[in-house]
This record gives C-alpha cells, sequence and structure tokens, in this order.
C-alpha cells in the first residue's frame, strides 16, 4: 500500500457457522492491490464473523461493495439465528481513520460506499455514528432494536426511512448500517455461570445506557457449547473507558450474585494504547508509555 491515506474497515456479517460461506466472503480481501486482510473471527454461539481490513480508500470501497454483494446473495436470515442482535445479512460496516485521514473523510468514504450498495443490491442502508443524519441514529443500537424480524414493521414508520436504499427491507438480507467511528475495542468477560439472566443484568448495570460506563455498550450472550455466559462489549472510546475499568466494573457487579470471572477476549484488533493503559493498571506502571514499548521503535 503506497498511498499515504489509510483507513480500516470492520463489517460484521451475520454467518459465523458455514465455513464455506464464511471463507467465500473472507476471500474478497485476500490479495487485493492496497487492501490487507488483518483479521476475521467467525462465532458459532454468536453465529456472527467480524472481518478487520486496512488499505487505501478507493481499493478498500471496492472490496467491501463486492463483500456486501456476496453476503447478500448466500446469507438468508429467514434462516438465521443466534445470539448477537442483528438486522442485516451484512449488519455493520464501520470505516475507521487511521493515516493521514480525517473522520470526515472517512464520512464521506462511508456515504459513498452506502450509496453504492444500496443501488446495486437494492438494500436498504443506515447511516450511523459519525456518518448519521439525524442524532437519533447516532447509536446502532437504536437503529437495530427489532432485528431483523420487526425491521418490515420499523421500516413502515416514516421516522426509520432509510438513508439510501428502498423503503422495504430486502427479503432476506434485511438492511445494512454503514458509518465512521473511533477504533472500537470489542471486549468479553466469561463467567462461571450457566444463567443468562445474570449476564444481562450484569450488562445492564455496566453499559452507559443503564448508568455504567460513558463508553461501554454491553449485553449477556450464552456461550452453550462451554455451558457459560458472558458480559459481551464494545467500548467505543477506549481512552475514556479502559479496558481494565470495565473489567473491573464486570467483576465487582458479579460478586453480589456469587458469580467468578473466568477469562476474558478480545474480538479482533486492538490498539496498542489501549493494551498498554491496562497493563500498565494491572502491574502498577509509573509514568508508563508507548515509548518504552520495543516494537514501537521498530515500526518507526
Amino acid at each position: 500500500m503506497n498511498s499515504n491515506k489509510i483507513v480500516e474497515c470492520v463489517p460484521n456479517f451475520s454467518e459465523g457457522r458455514d465455513l464455506e460461506k464464511v471463507e467465500k466472503i473472507v476471500s474478497v480481501f485476500r490479495a487485493k492491490e492496497g487492501v490487507k486482510l488483518l483479521d476475521y473471527s467467525a462465532d458459532k454461539d454468536h453465529n456472527r464473523m467480524v472481518v478487520t481490513v486496512v488499505g487505501e480508500p478507493e481499493a478498500l470501497k471496492n472490496a467491501v461493495v463486492e463483500a456486501v454483494g456476496i453476503a447478500v446473495d448466500i446469507i438468508d436470515l429467514t434462516k438465521h439465528e443466534g445470539q448477537h442482535p442483528r438486522m442485516g445479512a451484512v449488519d455493520v460496516v464501520p470505516f475507521i481513520p487511521i493515516r493521514n485521514m480525517t473522520t470526515e473523510e472517512a464520512v464521506a468514504l462511508s456515504k459513498e460506499v452506502a450509496k453504492t450498495v444500496a443501488d446495486r443490491y437494492n438494500l436498504p442502508v443506515y447511516l450511523y455514528e459519525k456518518a448519521a443524519s439525524t442524532p437519533d441514529r447516532e447509536n446502532l443500537a437504536k437503529i437495530r432494536k427489532g432485528e431483523f424480524e420487526g425491521l418490515k414493521d420499523k421500516m413502515a414508520n416514516p421516522e426509520w426511512k432509510p438513508d439510501f436504499g428502498p423503503d422495504q427491507p430486502h427479503p432476506t438480507a434485511g438492511a445494512v448500517v454503514i458509518g465512521a467511528r473511533m477504533p472500537l475495542v470489542a471486549y468479553n468477560v466469561n463467567l462461571n455461570t450457566d444463567k443468562l439472566e445474570i449476564a444481562d443484568a450484569i450488562a445492564k448495570k455496566v453499559r452507559f445506557l443503564g448508568g455504567g460506563l460513558r463508553f461501554c455498550k454491553a449485553m449477556g450472550v450464552e456461550l452453550k457449547e462451554r455451558g457459560i455466559v458472558q458480559v459481551s462489549m464494545n467500548l467505543t472510546d477506549f481512552t475514556k473507558t479502559a479496558i481494565y475499568r470495565a473489567h473491573e466494573l464486570v467483576r465487582i457487579e458479579a460478586n453480589r450474585y456469587g458469580v467468578a470471572v473466568v477469562g476474558a477476549e478480545i474480538i479482533g484488533l486492538v490498539p496498542m494504547d489501549a493494551l498498554i493503559d491496562t497493563a500498565a493498571y494491572y502491574l502498577g506502571l509509573e509514568d508508563f508509555s508507548t515509548k518504552q514499548v520495543l516494537e514501537t521503535h521498530l515500526m518507526e
């Protein structure tokens, strides 16, 4: 990638069980000039795949549009079920400015992609976060409320007319949410209980809407294969809501139920600063900075 401008995209697809379908979607991002596939994670319980790619704006835009088309063709939400909320075969497509890109440029790119996929695939598109057309549409959870099954009734309301595309849901692919945002940390904390109501109760206390951490979205998820539950979180600004703070608040709230934290996971990629901040907290490091990390100097 020779361009000075680099943007990241983290599209979420509503497929985490059929590995053949997963591979068809991911293959779009492989061996593409100006695009680099960094990571992808398919989860059976969530029945969802998160892909992380970076690239030059135009090349990345073309790859994302192609991937959306494949997902619309092969994912049928009328036959889809999973623990994670979803309203579309391609559920959400955020663009994140990485290098020599302003937020405004990321917003413009997201709108280009939104218009293209709406026109090409007859797909309703909602803009969110920094690209939102109204304050009511900034929050992804608010747009997605009712999910795929409630989408037809929701779209009948003039307030929920999509920003691009038809006024009716795609019959099998629903609708997609596209926008621009800060780097997000997807962080999940696992609990040693199989009671989903406990994870739900903790999530309500931890997330901002329930009076918890300002830049935290959270929900309870059942991990059936492991016989446990987790509090699944999105930290939308790790510089203000740190990983360690979210982790410890989950632990504190779990104590009231006699439940212990048995592990945690990060989905996709995470900024180095987010991990350094958390390591410094747990190790009690004083005046520690990224300049003391060896790899930081190797990348200069």
